[in-house]
């Protein structure tokens, strides 16, 4: 009897369908990110904009989408080149969401990213393509609405 209901609960929880919260995608290598990414770069975030707010079909959630004003600081891949501005453009995912599916960038800090695109239009390679934080952000809150930017303080970075 006892058997019989291991069994059972085994074959019930194989027959659950899966959620979103089991699909986490591996990361990319540090090889890969080189390779399949236009722009690799130490970049120095100026701004982020709110370009748009959209509701998430699964949980109806509003979810801002982005668009981050970057300075090279260093290029190690790509046609831009160092002192030139970019455009990152990045969405938020809906919370309780497993996994770093997009990667943020916040006013002030100088990351190392990986960058698809061209012509000063990127967005990021990959959920891992963030790399080491050179500095720290100085404005960690990103607007919510349409229009709304957050720039780097008077006297900041």
């Amino acid at each position: 009897m006892r058997r019989l209901v291991m069994l059972s609960v085994v074959l019930i929880g194989l027959g659950l369908p899966q959620g979103p919260a089991s699909a986490l995608p591996a990361p990319m290598s540090q090889e890969q990110l080189l390779e399949k990414s236009d722009l690799v770069a130490l970049v120095r975030i100026k701004s982020v904009t709110c370009v748009s707010v959209g509701k998430d079909d699964r949980t109806g959630e509003d979810l801002p989408s982005y668009s981050a004003r970057a300075e090279l600081i260093e290029v190690i891949k790509g046609e831009d080149v160092k002192g030139d501005t970019v455009n990152i453009t990045f969405a938020a995912v809906p919370t309780g969401l497993l996994g770093p599916w997009t990667v943020y960038y916040y006013p002030g800090e100088m990351v190392w990213t990986h960058l698809v695109g061209a012509d000063g239009e990127y967005t990021s390679t990959w959920w891992n393509a963030r790399g080491n934080v050179v500095s720290k952000a100085v404005v960690t809150e990103l607007p919510t609405k349409p229009g709304e930017t957050v720039e780097i303080p008077k006297g900041g970075n």
